[in-house]
């Protein structure tokens, strides 16, 4: 009698698990097979994390690029700065501003303030500039608790050359460099490959995927495109206690140029390499209006915007492998070797030209005047 209890307990279970099992997998498996593919799934992420990015480069670009100005002496001397809070105090360079009291304060939507020097040192070339008219303007974001690391990708912001709005990239490229320009002591300083030049000095030094401030570009060898920026986390101390209690009286800096420090390369043969390598930049950004606006009057009358837009909407991107100028007064013939990456009916393929522009003054500005190319053939 035991034996045939078990038995039928062991057949019930069995039917039920068979029952239970068969109606799960009957709801179970179509479930599985119409489930999208962790592959495609992770591809999908993927595709939008890389469009999120490329969104926020122009974000942050578009929201940093507001609160940078450019700073102008009576001398007629330019640098740059960007408001640091909502007092209105404007960081910038001690040899931007060095000896002033006073300075021309202009801002991207071509409003124009004075400003004050509150703070500035005759060592570290750090200075604060207090703009009255900027006041409970939110200021950009510091990295107030970090440093950056070699490889990081950064934008540099400013005025070089008078042309404000200007966004070059590049990447931290050394760290802990020492040297000394015109008295000031640079230590533990950031080297970059972001080109800059004069009138870039005082300009914010951006993450350029958090849009938070790193350093102050202040200096630029005149061998390549190698730039040195200060760490913002190590003169914060400093800046807060000049916006706390401002100077009462300015020391005297001794800076022995009239021009923002380029460590002795300010001539029109390194102004002019810096203006071919920032319109290949600024086309590579595809900020073809910038691009535009370093071409001269009669080069622009010739060619319009559109058919200029159109002329590289083809080139992905442009590497400059070389550049040599030589000088005549005014005057300046560039030369350059570069890379073009060009789609050619959905294909894309690389391209090696010899380029040649000629270079002069307009309305106090260096642009191009004229240019022409041939393909290398290899």
């Amino acid at each position: 009698m035991i034996k045939w209890i078990i038995s039928g307990a062991l057949t019930f279970l069995i039917w039920g698990g068979g029952v239970y099992f068969f109606f799960n997998l009957k709801e179970d498996i179509p479930k599985q097979l119409t489930a999208s593919s962790n592959l495609i799934k992770e591809t999908e992420e993927n595709s939008s994390q890389q469009q999120v990015e490329l969104k926020e480069l122009k974000e942050v670009i578009h929201d940093t690029q507001k609160l940078v100005v450019k700073i102008e002496l009576e001398d007629g001397s330019l640098g740059s700065g960007f408001l640091y809070n909502d007092k209105g105090d404007i960081i910038t360079n001690a040899h931007v501003v060095a000896n002033a009291k006073n300075v021309k304060v202009n801002t991207t939507d071509s409003k124009e303030y004075t400003g004050e020097v509150i703070g500035i040192s005759n060592d570290i070339d750090i200075a604060v500039v207090r703009v009255e008219g900027l006041k409970d303007v939110a200021p950009l974001s510091i990295a107030r608790t970090r440093k950056a690391e070699i490889g990081d990708e950064v934008l540099a912001l400013g005025s070089p050359l008078g042309f404000q709005n200007t966004v070059t990239t590049g990447i931290i490229s050394g760290l802990d460099r020492d040297l000394n320009i015109d008295n000031f002591e640079y230590e533990d300083v950031y080297q970059i490959s972001a080109p800059i030049a004069p009138g870039n000095s005082g300009g914010p030094l951006v993450d350029r995927k958090t849009g938070e401030v790193l350093g102050i570009n202040s200096a630029a060898s005149n061998q390549g495109t190698i730039g040195f920026s200060i760490p913002i986390v190590d003169i914060l101390p400093l800046i807060e206690g000049w916006s706390e209690t401002p100077m009462t009286s300015l020391p005297n800096v001794n800076f022995e140029s009239e021009q923002p420090i380029y460590n002795g390369g300010d001539s029109i043969d390194d102004n002019a390499q810096y203006v071919v390598n920032y319109f290949y930049e600024a086309l590579n950004l595809g900020d073809y209006v910038t691009a535009y606006s370093l071409l001269g009057s009669s080069w622009q009358s010739k060619t319009s915007y559109p058919d200029f837009r159109k002329g590289y909407l083809d080139t992905t991107f442009i590497f400059v492998e070389e550049i040599s100028t030589t000088s005549e007064g005014d005057s300046v013939t560039a030369v350059a070797i570069i890379a073009a990456d060009e789609r050619d009916s959905g294909a894309s393929t690389t391209t090696k030209y010899k380029v040649t522009y000629e270079l002069g003054y307009e309305n106090d500005q260096l642009k191009i005047l004229s240019g022409k190319g041939e393909e290398i053939k290899e």
